[in-house]
Order: C-alpha cells, then structure tokens, then sequence
C-alpha cells in the first residue's frame, strides 16, 4: 500500500465517522438522515439512469438492500437520539462484520480463518464491556437494541450488495439504485414514524444533511478506489480506524466522557476487526 493510498483510506475513515458526528450535531437525528437519504439517493438515481438497466434476477437483492439500508439509517438515527457517539458508533460498526462472519460461516459463504475466529472473540468481548458501560455510565439502555439492530441492518446489506453487485455484474449501477431505493423506503417510513413535520426541514437541516451526505458519499467513493489500488482485506482493515476517529470527535466536539472502560472496549473492538478483515 503506497502512502497516498494509506493516507486516502484514513481519510475515508475521517469522513465516515464525521458524518455520523454531523447527523449526532443536528437537533433532530432522523430529519438529518432524512434529507442525507434523499440528496444521496437522488445523485444515485441519476448515475443509475445513465447505466443499463438491471434485470429482473437483480431486482430482489436491490429491494432487499434498499429495505436494509433504510433500516439501517433509522435505527442508527434512533441510537444516536439516546447515547453518545463515542458509544453509539463502535457498537454499531464493530458488531456488524463480526454478524456478517458468523452468517457467512453458518451458511458455508466462506470457511473461518484462525484469525477470524479470534477476532470474533476479541469483538464480542469489546462490544459486552462498551455495552456493560451504558449500565454502570447513567446512560439510556434504549441505545443498546438500536445500535445492534443497526449493526443487524449493516451486516444483512453487506452480504446483500456483494452478491447482488455480482450477479447484476455493473455495481456503479446496483449502488445508484440502492441509494433510490433506500430513499424510497425511507422516506415514508419516517415521515409515518415522526409525522409529516420531520420533512420540514430548515435552511440548517438540509445544511446538516447534505455536509453529512458529501461526508458518505466521499467515503465511499475513496474506499472504492483504494480498494482497487490495494489489497481489499488491508483497505478493509484500514478503514475501522474509523471507530477511534468516532470516539475521539464524541470527546473533543461533544465532551463526552472518556473513562478507561470505554477506551478498553474501543480498543477491542477496534483489534477485534482488523483481525477479522487480514
């Protein structure tokens, strides 16, 4: 991996936990994801119209992955409306690739690693000691059931784009419509949650949700490119040093509290995912 590219990838892990600070940063969670959602799926409808369209064996992965994606961002928008983002972002993006390894065994997608199995285990003991941190903390226990059903969501769309991106054999084309997909779910599905003010969004709303869909869309864009550049499984590994980005912004932007418990729990999980992804 050449420096430019390192470098690259750690700026993709910035701009994936930055946008997520973004969303935590606005006073309604779900209204910021809501006008993020509809400015990425709007740009992802227009690439989409410029490819050829997809066939009709493809279709039922994109709805799959449009629902999954939908389910993602309001559970993660829900998570952050109770805890922290130091909290709230390890949970939720450690637990996802430890869920997509076990499916993935239990399926026979792909065989287990020794490395991938200690990783597991190194996983699932961070993501009990920063769990067991909301009970000893003050903190709501509600962001516990949101942040994991998130992580379910993350991992159900991750086995979902790969083989569906495979199998329509133009993934530009397959994310462009699951982002107009996840749009088309979203929408109603919040506004029927939240009522039809959550669409009435102020000039600092849409400014919120775009600076946080410029943050996903460039985070993705990079790690698509890096992962041309260089080895997969080491662009893959790179990028989690997003859950470190996450807790040192929920410190210093929202002076969260910072105890040595959270920093163990952030560490393993942290360990506990590049084992799994090398």
């Amino acid at each position: 991996m050449t420096p430019t590219v390192f470098f690259a990838v750690l700026a993709a892990a910035l701009l994936h936990a930055s946008w997520n600070a973004v969303i935590k940063f606005g006073a309604s969670k779900i209204s910021g994801v809501l006008v993020m959602t509809v400015i990425q799926g709007s740009a992802g409808l227009i690439i989409a119209l410029t490819r050829p369209f997809p066939g009709s064996e493809v279709w039922p992965w994109l709805l799959a992955s449009g629902v999954l994606h939908a389910a993602y961002k309001l559970f993660l928008g829900f998570a952050y409306e109770q805890g922290d983002l130091s909290r709230v972002y390890p949970i939720a993006r450690g637990a996802a690739p430890m869920m997509v390894l076990l499916v993935s065994a239990t399926w026979g997608i792909d065989a287990l690693t020794g490395a991938e199995l200690l990783g597991i285990l190194i996983l699932g003991g961070g993501i009990a000691l920063m769990a067991r941190g909301v009970f000893t903390s003050g903190e709501s226990r509600r962001l516990l059931p949101f942040a994991l059903a998130s992580a379910v969501a993350t991992a159900g769309y991750s086995l979902i784009d790969g083989m569906g991106a495979r199998i329509g054999g133009d993934p530009v084309a397959f994310v462009g419509w699951m982002f107009a997909l996840d749009m088309l779910f979203f929408t109603p599905i919040s506004i029927a949650l939240r009522g039809p003010g959550i669409a009435r969004v102020t000039a600092r709303g849409w400014m919120i949700g775009g600076v946080a869909a410029a943050g996903s869309y460039g985070a993705y864009a990079i790690a698509v490119w890096a992962m041309t550049q260089a080895p997969i499984a080491l662009v893959t590994a790179l990028r989690e040093t997003s859950i470190l980005f996450a807790m040192v912004i929920g410190v210093l932007l929202f002076r969260e509290r910072l105890n040595l418990g959270k920093i163990a729990a952030g560490a393993l999980i942290l360990i506990g995912v590049i084992l799994t992804r090398i």
